[in-house]
This record gives structure tokens, C-alpha cells and sequence, in this order.
């Protein structure tokens, strides 16, 4: 029986080589895109951080202090 020439071969070594190196290069993409969206996710939580952040050094927009009222605060908050 003869055997498989040497060019068969290497022509089968060559295809499975740049089918290794195809899968290779799609799993390499599939990383940055993983990569991509947990730096987007990152990004999303750190600005919600920094809006919270902001609303309690900012505090209450109708300039109340503590649950009071600037005016209730000035006079030792009783009512009127």
C-alpha cells in the first residue's frame, strides 16, 4: 500500500494549523468584547457613584437642613 505523499500531509498540517489559528484570533475577539463591556459597566457605576456623591455634598435642592426648612432652622425649629 502506498502510503499519504508528503505534500497531502503538509497540506492537511497547514489546514488544521490555520484553523487553530482562525479560532484563535475569534476567541481573542470575543475577550475584548467581554473586556469592553466590563470597562462600559465600570464606567456606568462609577458616574451613578459620583451623582450620588454630588446630591449629598449639594444636599436637598429645596434647601432643606435635615429635614427641615431653612426658615424652621432658624428660628430652633419649632412650627408656627
Amino acid at each position: 500500500m502506498p502510503s499519504a505523499s508528503p505534500h497531502l500531509i503538509r497540506l492537511a498540517l497547514l489546514a488544521v494549523c490555520g484553523s487553530l489559528l482562525l479560532g484563535a484570533a475569534a476567541g481573542c475577539s470575543t475577550t475584548q468584547e467581554k473586556a469592553a463591556h466590563a470597562k462600559a459597566r465600570a464606567d456606568h457605576i462609577l458616574e451613578a457613584r459620583a451623582k450620588r456623591q454630588k446630591k449629598k455634598v449639594d444636599g436637598p435642592a429645596n434647601g432643606a437642613i435635615g429635614g427641615k426648612s431653612a426658615r424652621q432652622h432658624e428660628k430652633g425649629g419649632q412650627h408656627e
